[in-house]
């Protein structure tokens, strides 16, 4: 073999072997969580959330342990902890941050303004998250679960149809959250229902307590509770201590009735999280994030918890049973 022939056949080999080394490299994003342990990621609105979001990478190529490295966090319910967990997430430099719920999202988006956040939380725009849905800008988008205030008239008029004797109704909230607006306004009106907006101070298990203790003082008839990610992260805390008022209620995701709680009309987070994984594997082939249009929840689904039912004395009636995409025995 002539010494040029074997110069550049050994140029050529170590130039493939870069290369090769240099796309072995996996990929290495953060999911964070605000509560709950970081092994299991349990989905608060259901069916396994981790599960569909891995799922759904694996579907476009993106695959833990190959080609890609997933750091997962928890808040552990924590929020006065948030910043320093952002800042401990960032210093590690993942190509992508998920990020679940406002609070989580913008503790990272005030620790980083460079590096891409895939949110999933309430209204991105009141959070001070984005720009508009079409055109998020900066750093983060996402996935909101807010499909627009009729959908607070459409839980309570289902509230209605199963509780008819209900005439005050109080909204499990935050303090932070406006939540329901003239659509809510406008239901309560129709159905001639009073709301009673209970805002907690903060989401911790002290402050749910002292909630629920003021609940049981003022006895309202029915409860409906907020979809913000505050209070989904402490969806059995919630459903154990609406369960101990002997109120029926109405929930925002299926996680709630899963844990016991007596219906929900809750939109499908399967769709969501697939949703964020393709948004994941878009910025890592090259997207901005402030170029992705935020997802805003189109598909619904209404479940029913009989034994529950059963346990408030409560017959569902067929106008609310026949149409429940899901009944729970």
């Amino acid at each position: 073999m002539r010494r040029r022939d074997f110069t550049t056949g050994l140029l050529l080999a170590c130039a493939t072997g870069a290369q090769a080394q240099e796309r072995a490299k996996p990929h290495q994003i953060a999911i964070v969580i605000p509560v709950g342990p970081v092994a299991s990621l349990n989905d608060p609105g259901g069916r396994g959330w981790g599960q569909v979001f891995l799922e759904e990478l694996r579907r476009l190529g993106d695959v833990e342990g190959d080609n890609l490295t997933i750091e997962r966090y928890s808040g552990e319910g924590r929020p006065e902890g948030y910043a320093d967990l952002a800042r401990a997430v960032v210093d590690r430099k993942p190509e992508v941050i998920v990020a679940s719920t406002n609070a989580v999202a913008r503790a990272i988006g005030a620790a980083t303004g460079t590096i891409p956040i895939i949110w999933i939380g309430a209204d991105a725009i009141e959070a001070g998250l984005a720009a508009s849905l079409a055109r998020p800008g900066g750093n983060i988008t996402g996935v909101t679960v807010n499909a627009g205030d009729e959908i607070w008239g459409k839980r309570l008029q289902l509230l209605k149809e199963v509780v008819p004797f209900a005439s005050r109704v109080l909204y499990l909230t935050t303090r932070t959250e406006l939540g329901g607006g003239q659509f809510f306004r406008d239901a309560s009106r129709r159905l001639r229902t009073s709301i009673i907006r209970m805002p907690v101070r903060e989401a911790t298990p002290l402050e749910f307590q002292r909630v629920f203790a003021e609940i049981a003082q003022d006895r309202p008839d029915a409860i409906i509770v907020s979809a913000i990610g505050d209070l989904s992260a402490h969806t059995r805390l919630i459903v154990e201590s609406v369960e101990k008022s002997r109120l029926p209620a109405i929930y925002p995701y299926r996680g709630y009735v899963e844990a016991g709680g007596l219906m929900a009309y809750s939109n499908d987070s399967g769709e969501l999280w697939r949703r964020m994984a393709d948004d994941v594997h878009a910025i890592l082939n090259g997207a901005k994030p402030g170029d992705i249009p935020i997802y805003q929840a189109t598909k619904f689904e209404l479940l029913i918890n009989m034994k529950a039912a059963k346990t408030l004395g409560l017959t569902i009636p067929p106008t609310v049973l026949g149409p429940a995409d899901e009944v729970i025995e």
